[in-house]
């Protein structure tokens, strides 16, 4: 397509010219003649003069660039849909597979795609466009919503709700078992764990992700939330809306968590923990207690200023030990001289 359609696509405004055909899109270091690229930030413009891209999407004109330009409000965001547009194809539905298990209770819509030797159990129904994946294993009298895509080897336990458009990567379990036990007599008791869980609509969950379901009530995740791959989220956790959550974070059981809240690699929640929304928590944190809004690090967290501060003093530590040696040494030669 040419560069006037996909200015039309995206609602941008062409520098350039509008007739030059695209016919990939690619990042500013890979892109060759025929591809379409962009530039989100001014960092990036050293790379602009060995790029050999045939369009730059930028957010402002920038001067002496004798390829196209394409300015729309985010170039980022522009790059995403052309990926889609150019390369991502829409399935077509194959129906249910002969050799898919699927239980005569199973209420399944129109358009929907279940392929080889999944599982789906008494009670279950899944929304028109959806794709099962082979391998899946759905229990009994769980709700799958419309435009789903969960992919081979997920486990859907009994009584979970999946709302519309979720995507669900490779080797996830929804609806494990929390981690709930009674000390007793010497012995640990098991806590039946009777709930369920319920995810909202546009919520992505990576590949090898655990979400408990509740001891009673439900774990919740918010709509258009979503969840990077090995990551834990435990019994009566409430996620919020639109919240990001990035690989091997670890969520504490009954902790809450509002909407656009970021919690980066690695961060660890204790139980019952409280975390306001608009909250971003720094890679590897370790988070307790109520947490109002605002940027934390640290374990214990802290607020971010405050550890940026304190790292940069504990950088120093060693030179700080090597000078109050030295002071010891010289106050120790005082007292000896009777100086002090």
């Amino acid at each position: 397509m040419n560069l006037k359609e996909i200015a039309s696509l995206l609602n941008g405004e062409i520098f350039g010219d509008e007739s030059v055909e695209i016919t990939g899109v690619s990042g500013i270091n890979e892109a060759r003649e025929g591809d379409i690229t962009f530039i989100s930030a001014k960092k990036y413009a050293k790379d602009l003069p060995a790029c050999r891209a045939s369009c730059i999407i930028v957010r402002e004109p920038i001067a002496d660039l004798t390829v196209s330009q394409l300015k729309v409000p985010n170039p980022y965001l522009a790059f995403a849909r052309l990926l889609g547009h150019f390369y991502v194809t829409p399935p077509k539905p194959t129906g249910i597979s002969k050799d898919a298990l699927v239980s005569g209770t199973a209420k399944i819509a129109g358009g929907v795609s279940v392929h080889p030797f999944c599982y789906i159990s008494d009670g279950v129904s899944i929304g028109s466009g959806t794709i099962i994946s082979p391998y899946v294993f759905i229990g009994e009298n769980s709700t799958i919503g419309e435009g789903c895509t969960i992919y081979p080897h997920v486990t859907l336990r009994e009584g979970i709700r999946i709302g519309n458009r979720v995507i669900i990567h490779s080797g996830t379990v929804i609806g494990s078992d929390g981690f709930g036990y009674v000390f007793d007599e010497g012995r640990y008791y098991k806590i039946p764990q009777v709930g369920g869980v319920i995810i909202g609509d546009d919520v992505e969950i990576g590949s090898n992700v655990s979400v408990d379901r509740a001891t009673t009530g439900n774990t919740v995740i918010g709509k258009g939330t979503k969840i990077d791959n090995l990551t834990q989220i435990a019994h009566n956790v409430r996620i919020g809306d639109n919240t990001i959550v990035v690989a091997q974070v670890g969520i504490g059981g009954s902790t809450e968590i509002g909407n656009y809240v970021t919690l980066a690699g690695q961060v660890g929640i204790a139980d019952h923990t409280r975390i306001d929304s608009g909250t971003m928590i720094g890679a590897q944190s370790g988070v307790t207690g109520n947490v109002s809004k605002g940027a934390y690090s640290g374990s214990p967290a802290i607020p971010h200023r405050n550890w940026l501060r304190a790292q940069a003093v504990f950088a120093k530590l060693p030179e700080m030990q090597k000078k109050l040696r030295e002071l010891e040494e010289k106050l120790k030669e005082l007292e000896r001289r009777h100086i002090i």
